[in-house]
């Protein structure tokens, strides 16, 4: 079957005359076309696309002549009869067979023309009739198609939203966690300055408590804990920076994917409503032969499948670093505060240790100012003692001096005299002995001195760490970040 516009090529669809004229051909306007796509001419020309060629073709007849009769056979065609008035003179041109057999002639070629013309008339009906319903099934066809691919990029279009929305959802919830990572590792640096200012601190103590004790190796441990929590909380603050990348990255292809979906999805719900009484429509010639498309069905499916996928992906990921992120604030919290408490213990028992050493250091000051007080004293009391024995002396050894005066037998060695020389000797004796304890209670009192002197010392040493421990390390000690902050929540 030919289609509807082309040249009929059946021989049933030409008559046997040959064609005069044409009618003038129904010229197109250029302007009623849109430019959309270029115009390509057909291969041919049509006056009137709908009808055939011979629709307006004339019928030209060549008529013979009858041949003459038997009368007129020898007749020469250059001989020419006179021509006579009277009807009985003339010769006649036909025979009644002639004109009967003209006659039957022209009956069969217009029975002919006529069964031609009804055959061409019932294959016309039944092609426009095959052709309607071709073009109707053609239609419905590309109908259905385009109404299975508006469920397909509807169905794409739901899957895109959904994911796209949880997507959102995870990206906002991973940047609130990584906010609360920052502040929690901003509220680090607080007691990690307090640590190394009381290490600093208790480098001014002085002499014997200058030493490595709990205290001191337990701020070590407390500055290593906070230095290890801030190393942990940097790493997963750069992998949630990371992530965060990722998922953005993520998000702007399923944007995209959906927003690509939502303009094709529009474009093919207009085509799918679109009818043969629409406005709108026209006609793109040639636009059949352009051929824009970069995909098949299968790679369409998967490029969105394989976007969806990688934003599945991401998510996981991305919840994953989250609960990570939550475990590190709880633990890191957990050891700067079981860190903080165990140096606060260790301070309080330091502290203490100290406060009694230097009770004892009083104790003993003042046992040792009231014994040097009290030697004082006994010295004192010593040189008077030695100062008062000095007139006996005198006068034992001005009575033995007077008594050698005595003359000649006088000088006995009378108990008197046998006592005055026992009293000078007991006298010196005694005096040598309140001497030598004087010396005695002098050394004792420099060894109190000495003793008074170091205890002295020991206790400004004893009030120093005491001060330090206790006002400026204790007195920083006082606050600290509380769990909360500790985990980024205010």
């Amino acid at each position: 079957m030919e289609l509807v516009g082309s040249p009929l090529t059946a021989t049933h669809a030409h008559p046997r005359s040959t064609p005069n004229k044409f009618l003038p051909a129904i010229s197109t306007m250029a302007s009623s076309y849109k430019n959309r796509f270029p115009y390509y001419p057909l291969p041919q020309t049509f006056s009137l696309p709908w009808m055939p060629r011979s629709y307006y073709k004339t019928a030209a007849i060549n008529p013979t002549l009858a041949p003459f009769s038997k009368c007129a056979e020898g007749i020469t065609p250059g001989k020419t009869l006179p021509f006579v008035c009277n009807r009985t003179d003339l010769f006649t041109r036909y025979t009644p067979e002639d004109w009967y057999k003209s006659n039957m002639t022209n009956y069969k070629e217009s029975e002919t023309s006529r069964q031609n013309a009804e055959r061409l008339r019932d294959d016309t009906c039944r092609m426009i009739q095959d052709k309607h319903q071709q073009t109707m099934k053609t239609q419905g066809e590309s109908t259905k198609n385009l109404g299975v691919r508006v469920n397909d990029i509807g169905f794409w279009k739901s899957e895109l939203c959904h994911e796209l929305d949880e997507m959102i959802k995870e990206t906002s919830a991973l940047t609130d966690v990584k906010k609360r990572l920052e502040r929690a590792l901003a509220e680090t640096e607080a007691p990690l300055q307090v640590a190394r200012e009381c290490l600093l601190h208790r480098e001014k103590r002085m002499g014997i408590d200058l030493v490595h004790d709990e205290v001191e190796k337990q701020l070590f441990r407390e500055v290593d804990i906070i230095k290890s929590c801030q190393e942990r909380m940097q790493q997963h603050l750069d992998k949630a920076k990371a992530q965060l990348m990722s998922n953005r990255g993520a998000q702007h292809d399923l944007e995209r994917d959906l927003a690509n979906k939502q303009s094709a999805h529009r474009i093919d719900d207009k085509c799918y409503h679109l009818r043969n009484t629409s406005d709108g429509i026209s006609y793109y010639r040639g636009v059949e032969r352009v051929d824009a498309t970069i995909t098949v069905p299968e790679t369409w499916a998967k490029f969105t499948d394989t976007n969806i996928f990688r934003s599945q992906n991401d998510r996981a990921a991305s919840a994953k670093l989250r609960d990570n992120i939550e475990t590190l604030l709880a633990v890191t919290a957990d050891e700067m505060w079981s860190q903080f408490n165990t140096v606060n213990v260790a301070f309080t028992n330091r502290i203490s240790e100290t406060a009694d050493a230097k009770s004892k250091i009083q104790t003993h000051l003042a046992k040792t100012l009231q014994e040097i007080f009290q030697l004082e004293m006994n010295i004192a009391a010593i040189r008077k003692a030695i100062r008062d024995k000095g007139p006996p002396l005198k006068v034992a050894q001005t009575r033995l001096d007077e008594r050698t005066w005595r003359p000649n037998m006088e000088l006995c060695r009378d108990p008197p005299q046998l006592r005055l020389v026992n009293e000078v000797y007991e006298l010196d004796e005694t005096i040598q002995n309140l001497q030598q304890r004087l010396s005695d209670a002098e050394d004792a009192l420099q060894t109190l001195v000495r003793a008074k002197s170091v205890l002295e010392h020991d206790l400004a040493v004893k009030a120093n760490s005491l001060f330090i421990d206790q006002e400026k390390c204790m007195g920083m000690r006082k606050t600290f970040p509380s769990t909360p902050r500790l985990v980024g929540y205010v």
